[in-house]
C-alpha cells in the first residue's frame, strides 16, 4: 500500500487515477482549486481519500497546499496531474506549482509529471518569460516542454527519488475536447503504473513515457545547462529552492 497526492483530482485523468489507486488500497490525497469544486470528490471521500484544496496559478496558495499535504503525513509519490492549455495562469499552474510543490512536498520516492506530446512544439527559451503570466509570454507547447525539463533536472539531481514525465495523450477531456482520438481508459494508467508498481520497468527515473512505453524527449528537455537555467530561474521567482 502506498499514500499518493494527485493534483487536479476532480474530473477526468486526476480523478481516474484516484478512483483505480483506491481500488487497489492505496491512501490516496486528491486535491481541489476551490471548496466547491472539492464537493465534486464526496465519492472519494467517502471510500477514505483525504481531500487538500488550493488554486495552483496562486503562489501563495500553492505553499499552503505543501503544507497541508505534509501534514497528511509522507507521501510516497505524487502524481503532478493538473494543468491548464490555455489563459493567464499557464506558466503558473503548469510550471510554477509542479516546482514550487516538487520543493516543498517532504520528498517521495516517485514523481511523476504530465506532459503532452505537445511539447515537442516548445520553445527551449526562458528569455522574457514572465512566470506570474501577468503577460501572456509562452504557449501550452512551452510549458509542458519546461515540466518536463524540470521533471529530468530532478531525476538527476534525485537520484533516490523515481522522476517520469508522462504524454496521456489525445484524450476526450475538457483540455483535450470530445474530437480527441484516444481512449480516455488508458490516459491515467502510465501515471498510477509508475506511482505505484513494483515491476522492474517501472523502477525507471529520467524517461518521457506514453501507454507505458519509452519514448524520447525533444532534445532541449536534456540539455542539463538548460535544466539549471530553468530551476535558477523558478527558484528566483517563487522564492523557493530546490533542495
Amino acid at each position: 500500500m502506498s499514500r499518493i497526492f494527485i493534483t487536479g483530482s476532480t474530473q477526468e485523468l486526476g480523478r481516474n487515477a484516484a478512483a483505480e489507486l483506491l481500488d487497489a488500497d492505496h491512501d490516496v490525497v486528491v486535491h481541489a482549486r476551490t471548496a466547491k469544486r472539492a464537493r465534486s470528490l464526496t465519492d472519494l471521500m467517502d471510500r477514505g481519500a483525504d481531500v487538500v484544496g488550493g488554486d495552483l496559478a496562486e503562489l501563495e496558495e500553492v505553499t499552503r497546499l505543501a503544507d497541508d499535504v505534509n501534514r497528511l503525513g509522507q507521501m510516497d509519490a505524487v502524481i503532478h496531474n493538473a494543468g491548464i492549455i490555455d489563459g493567464r495562469a499557464l506558466l503558473p499552474a503548469n510550471v510554477v506549482a509542479p516546482y514550487v510543490l516538487t520543493a516543498l512536498i517532504d520528498r517521495p520516492e516517485r514523481l511523476v509529471y504530465l506532459s503532452s506530446g505537445m511539447h515537442t512544439g516548445g520553445r527551449a527559451d526562458l528569455s522574457g518569460i514572465d512566470w506570474s503570466d501577468t503577460r501572456a509570454t509562452r504557449t501550452y507547447s512551452d510549458t509542458k516542454l519546461l515540466v518536463t525539463a524540470l521533471a529530468f533536472y530532478v531525476a538527476r539531481m534525485r537520484p533516490e527519488v523515481l522522476a517520469n514525465t508522462v504524454r496521456p495523450g489525445w484524450v476526450p477531456t475538457r483540455m483535450g475536447s470530445q474530437d480527441a482520438t484516444d481512449d480516455l481508459r488508458l490516459g491515467h494508467v502510465t501515471q498510477v503504473w509508475l506511482a505505484t508498481s513494483d515491476m522492474p520497468s517501472a523502477q525507471v527515473t529520467g524517461e518521457h513515457w506514453f501507454h507505458q512505453e519509452i519514448l524520447e524527449p525533444h532534445p532541449a528537455t536534456r540539455d542539463t545547462a538548460f535544466q539549471e537555467q530553468l530551476v535558477d530561474a523558478l527558484a528566483t521567482y517563487s522564492g523557493v529552492p530546490l533542495g
